[in-house]
């Protein structure tokens, strides 16, 4: 029997939270919504410090074979990010438990002398034109080494979950003014403007007065970001 989460769209899922009702909840400061889950940074002094941090979260008595978070361990610090994991990698969302664990997770900081700077994360996704998504969806994943993402006819997801998804987009006729392929880019709502200017200061432009949240390059490379 296929499950019944495979079948329901993200944001139709029961008891799931979108930005503004996870930045309502009190204890989340050090975490940012960015993309499909919740996120935050802890930087470090040492490898060994940051070592330290994720034993205290292996003993959290919030996280258990269903709520695992996402680590990425550097000498410079952690980045932690908490959604739901479906099959084939999907992440697809953050609930109420999701809250606690973050909560948890920055006492455990917090208790260590470790800040949290959520301000440095952010999320990728690599967008890809398509005038027919099924014929394009196998190379990119032969090439890629990636998997179909189980619950969407759209995706290629990393199976170890470290780089970025491909997402496939529709199009209605072929384009030949414009690239295909662009990024988008998600950080934290305190950082948009600021990286949107120093995109500018790099010789970007808006690419598009329908669609602020699209730039080029001087060659017309774009990336959408926000």
């Amino acid at each position: 029997m296929a499950d019944p989460l495979e079948a329901t769209a993200p944001w139709e899922r029961p008891g799931w939270m979108g930005p503004e009702e996870f930045y309502a909840c009190e204890g989340v400061d050090d975490w940012r919504f960015v993309g499909d889950g919740i996120q935050t940074f802890f930087p470090t002094d040492s490898f060994a410090i940051g070592a330290r941090l994720i034993q205290a979260m292996a003993d959290l008595p919030a996280i258990d074979a269903d709520h695992l978070p996402d680590v990425d361990l550097r000498p410079d610090g952690v980045t932690v990010r908490l959604t739901t994991i479906t099959s084939g990698r999907f992440f697809a969302g953050i609930g109420a438990r999701h809250v606690e664990i973050a909560r948890q997770i920055s006492v455990a900081a917090r208790e260590l002398g470790i800040p949290a700077d959520p301000a440095r994360t952010q999320h990728l996704q690599v967008s890809v034109d398509a005038l027919s998504i099924p014929d394009v969806m196998p190379f990119w994943r032969e090439a890629l080494g990636y998997e179909f993402r189980r619950d969407t006819d759209e995706d290629v997801v990393d199976p170890r979950g470290r780089g970025p998804s491909f997402w496939f987009q529709q199009m209605k006729e072929p384009r030949r003014e414009r690239n295909r392929i662009h990024v988008d880019i998600k950080v934290p709502p305190e950082q948009a403007e600021a990286r949107i200017a120093a995109v500018l200061a790099a010789g970007g432009r808006r690419a598009d007065p329908d669609h602020p949240w699209i730039f080029a390059d001087p060659e017309g490379n774009e990336v959408c970001l926000g």
